[in-house]
């Protein structure tokens, strides 16, 4: 092992053990950095050793951040968080719960299904997995109490419903994935509906197997409504601008008519206008919500800094040659190999937000999925279909970190905002069939990865 390959070892446990100290993460990355920038300075021009990494990588890195503040894809971030943060202060959420619980009023279970429900319309307008879990917990985990629902099951559906806003599209994750590897975000975007629409019906069978298995567990609601038109219509009423609004942002950008970039302030204009539809729009939750982007945009560009720092110094070192060289050197064929990868990406979820490992984890991962051989069938239409059909099971891998005991980021989004009454051991009790739920779906797209790529390439095909 060479000088370059041990500094790449310290400098991902450097890494690793700040990652402790309670510093923010864009600082640990860009300091890591620029140490081990000064250790290879000084090392080269005073040990005589050649790691190649001096301060012309200083210069680098200003062009790098110039390139990355260039970027008109990465525009649609901000807007996509805007148009989420929006949606929050709308009030469609909790119109369409009572809407929708009347609507399965006679059914055992009927909150906890429009709870799922809710969860893939708000995963499909704001994309932002910490919002929908805390607005999920916040309008239906009280109501489902009242309603004697069992804690775990209740909060378990909470969470897991929120965490769909991970994978299904406009994702802010798919976005950065995109640039990150250079691929297409439409692409992305249309291979990660039929796996969220996969696991929001497991979710929803679920539900109702365990409503009927257990009814005294999910109870029906004391004053429901009987059946009628009128229902159904307050249904399709309070459902329907959400629904139009994540059609107007997908639908011009599945069909060619916008870029994401145009789609996202298309997104932002109808989240605004839907506030205001519902008078819950004025100057005070304007200026909040524009402060609230501007704060998560900073922490999420920061880190994007900090982030080109780290890349740009590891791949001066040789760090993503030796990476590759020892995943694709594992005896455990191309299919194990990526059971490894996933497994490793799973287990830093507990650790670090999707953010990090998107740009640090997944550009050094591009390359060994590349040689590993595996055909994904992209019908002679799509691009790198093995790289899309490999982000998708990862996509579904952090999803299923951030809901998994003991240290899931939903857990904890969940425990500050839960009643007092809800302890944390009911929210591990409840989350634990939905991570269960999580890895068959990750197998149904290991073992049928035409589910990622049939969408994009029929409407590329089109």
């Amino acid at each position: 092992m060479d000088l370059n390959h041990v500094l790449v070892i310290f400098m991902f446990l450097t890494f690793i053990g700040l990652l402790f100290s309670g510093y923010p993460i864009a600082f640990v990355l860009a300091g890591v950095a620029a140490l081990f920038t000064l250790v290879g300075f000084l090392g080269d021009t005073y040990l005589g050793t050649s790691t190649g990494v001096d301060f012309n990588y200083v210069g680098m890195v200003v062009n790098r951040i110039y390139k990355l503040m260039d970027n008109w894809v990465l525009v649609a971030i901000p807007m996509f968080i805007f148009m989420g943060l929006m949606l929050d202060r709308s009030g469609i959420a909790d119109k369409m719960m009572s809407s929708m619980q009347n609507l399965f009023g006679k059914v055992h279970g009927g909150l906890a299904v429009t709870i799922a429900l809710i969860g893939i319309i708000l995963a499909a307008a704001t994309g932002i997995i910490g919002a929908s879990v805390v607005l999920l917990g916040l309008l239906a985990i009280p109501t489902m109490l009242r309603q004697d629902y069992e804690k775990s099951f209740a909060v378990g559906t909470v969470a897991a419903a929120g965490t769909l806003g991970i994978l299904i599209p406009p994702s802010i994750m798919l976005v950065i994935m995109a640039d990150q590897l250079g691929l297409s975000v439409g692409d992305l975007f249309m291979g990660a509906v039929f796996p969220g629409l996969i696991l929001g019906v497991m979710y929803i069978v679920y539900i109702l197997g365990y409503s009927y298995l257990h009814p005294s567990r999910a109870p029906l609601p004391a004053d429901r409504e009987p059946m009628s038109f009128l229902v159904v219509w307050n249904v399709v009423r309070t459902a329907l601008p959400a629904v139009f609004l994540i059609l107007a942002v997908l639908g011009s950008i599945f069909a060619g008519i916008t870029t994401v970039t145009e789609a996202s302030g298309v997104g932002a204009l109808g989240a605004t206008l839907l506030a205001a539809s519902n008078k819950r729009l004025n100057f005070k939750i304007l200026k909040e919500v524009v402060h609230s982007t501007f704060n998560i945009t900073g922490y999420i560009f920061g880190i994007f800094i900090g982030a080109t720092c780290f890349a740009l110094v590891l791949r001066g070192l040789g760090g993503d040659q030796l990476i590759e060289n020892a995943l694709t050197g594992l005896p455990f064929g191309p299919y194990g190999i990526v059971f490894v990868l996933l497994l490793g990406i799973f287990l830093l979820g507990f650790f670090l937000d999707w953010i990090e490992i998107t740009l640090i984890i997944l550009p050094l991962l591009a390359p060994v999925i590349g040689g590993l051989g595996i055909a994904v069938n992209g019908f002679g239409v799509v691009d790198n279909p093995e790289l899309i059909w490999f982000l998708m099971l990862v996509a579904v891998a952090l999803q299923t970190s951030f809901l998994t005991p003991p240290v899931g980021f939903a857990i904890f989004y969940l425990r500050g905002v839960a009643p007092k009454e809800v302890q944390l051991i009911d929210i591990y009790k409840g989350v634990i069939p939905f991570v269960i739920l999580q890895l068959i779906g990750l197998l149904i797209i290991v073992f049928w990865p035409e589910l990622v790529t049939w969408l994009p390439a029929q409407a590329y095909g089109n």
